[in-house]
């Protein structure tokens, strides 16, 4: 594979996996507060360690030459990603 096609892949990663950790945080809104972790949280800390391994990846094979095209397929993760730790914090602290 080229550094191209590794670049498209790790950004389609990058949203999925910003997705995953997204749903799994919202489904705990879903169930009454649990005193253990259950599944949604091993979910959600799997899925954070590969986002920032694909991120990683992303960017080392991104185009520099043109920074802000580069870095545009990123938006959309780092607003899922936000709004999961937002969640997540809310959840934890709050309910």
């Amino acid at each position: 594979m080229t550094a191209p096609q590794i670049n498209s892949v790790t950004g389609k990663l990058t949203m999925c996996l910003s997705v995953i950790a997204l749903f799994a945080v919202l489904s705990g809104y879903a169930q009454p507060p649990q005193t253990d972790e259950g599944p949604a949280a091993h979910i959600f800390q799997l899925s954070i360690t590969l986002l920032l391994l694909t991120v990683a990846i992303f960017l080392a094979t991104a185009e520099w030459r043109q920074p802000l095209k580069s870095l545009r397929p990123l938006a959309f993760p780092a607003i899922a990603s936000i709004l999961a730790f937002g969640a997540l914090y809310y959840l934890e602290h709050y309910r």
